[in-house]
C-alpha cells in the first residue's frame, strides 16, 4: 500500500460524482488513500459560486460551512460504502488550480472531473483542468461523465514519442495495465518530414518499422518489471491527436505526456493531451512528473 494519497477534486457536481467513483476503483487497486479535496475559492472573475450561492455574492461563514458538511458527506457516504478504504475530506482556500497544483506535490494522483459548479468549470484555456494537468507534479486522470464507464474490460493505452515525459507515461501506464490485469496497447505517431512524404510503400513500411525498434529497449526494461502484462505496439503515420483519440475508442485508459517533441505542446490548448482530454472515448491520464 501507498501512503500517497489519490486527491479528488469534489465540488459536488455531476462530474466530480464520476470522478470520486473513478479514484475508489483505482484506490482499490493500488490500496491508496482517497482525499477529496473542495478548493473554497472567494471570488472570481464573475463572483464566488458554491452550493446555493449565486454568481457575484460575497460567502459568508453559513456558505463555508454549506460546502464543510458537503464534503464530510461525500466522504462518509463513500467510506460507508468503501469500508476497507481510507477516505477523507478538506476543504482547502484559494484558486482552484494552484491549490491543486499545490496539492499534487505530496499527491500520488490527482483525479478531476471535466466540469463542476465554478472552479472546475468548462475546458476552456485556463480552466481547472487544463491548468492543472499542464503544471501538476504527479499524473492526473480528467474524465467525462459520458465517458467514465467507457471500455471497463478494455486495455490500457499510452501514446509514446520517445520525449522524455512520454517515456514517464509510458512507465505510468504499464504499471496501471498490471493492476487492472489487462493488455498495454502501445501507440506511436510518426509525423513524416517534408522529404519523407513521398516514400514509396516499401520504405514507408520501413520507416514505421524503425520508429517501433526505437521504443525496444524502454519497453523491455518495464516488460522485465510486470512481465505479465501483454505488450502490443503499433507505428502508424499520421497525425498524433487523431491517432491517439481513434486509440482511445476501445480502452479504459488512455495515457499521455503532458509535452511531447513539440516543446510547447502540453501548455498550449489545442496541444495532443488537452484534445484528448476534450475528445478522447475514456478517461485520460496526462503525465508529466512522477
Amino acid at each position: 500500500m501507498s501512503d500517497e494519497q489519490i486527491v479528488v477534486g469534489y465540488d459536488g457536481s455531476p462530474d466530480a460524482a464520476v470522478a470520486l467513483e473513478w479514484a475508489l476503483g483505482q484506490a482499490h487497486r493500488d490500496g491508496r488513500p482517497v482525499r477529496l479535496a473542495y478548493v473554497f475559492e472567494w471570488l472570481t472573475v464573475a463572483g464566488w459560486i458554491g452550493p446555493g450561492m449565486t454568481p457575484g455574492m460575497w460567502p459568508d461563514e453559513q456558505a463555508r460551512q454549506e460546502v464543510e458538511e458537503l464534503v464530510r458527506k461525500a466522504a462518509s457516504e463513500a467510506a460507508a460504502a468503501h469500508p476497507d478504504l481510507n477516505i477523507s475530506g478538506e476543504v482547502l482556500d484559494g484558486p482552484p488550480a494552484l491549490v491543486l497544483e499545490e496539492c499534487s506535490t505530496r499527491a500520488g494522483l490527482i483525479v478531476l472531473g471535466s466540469r463542476g459548479h465554478g472552479g472546475f468549470a468548462g475546458l476552456l484555456a485556463g480552466s481547472t483542468a487544463v491548468s492543472v494537468t499542464a503544471h501538476a507534479h504527479c499524473p492526473v486522470v480528467v474524465l467525462r461523465r459520458e465517458t467514465a464507464g467507457a471500455g471497463r474490460e478494455g486495455h490500457v493505452a499510452v501514446g509514446v514519442d520517445g520525449s522524455e515525459q512520454s517515456l514517464l507515461a509510458l512507465g505510468f501506464a504499464v504499471e496501471q495495465a498490471a493492476l487492472r490485469q489487462v493488455p498495454l496497447h502501445v501507440v506511436r505517431a510518426w509525423q513524416p518530414g517534408r522529404e519523407q512524404w513521398h516514400l514509396s510503400g516499401e520504405a514507408r513500411e520501413a520507416a514505421l518499422a524503425a520508429q517501433r525498434t526505437d521504443l525496444d529497449e524502454p519497453l523491455a526494461r518495464w516488460q522485465a518489471a510486470f512481465p505479465n502484462v501483454e505488450v502490443t505496439v503499433e507505428a502508424v503515420a499520421a497525425a498524433p491527436a487523431g491517432l491517439l483519440i481513434e486509440a482511445s475508442r476501445n480502452a479504459q485508459l488512455m495515457v499521455v505526456g503532458s509535452r511531447g517533441r513539440g516543446g510547447l505542446r502540453g501548455m498550449l490548448l489545442g496541444s495532443v493531451s488537452q484534445q484528448l482530454i476534450q475528445h478522447a472515448h475514456c478517461p485520460v491520464a496526462v503525465v508529466r512528473e512522477r
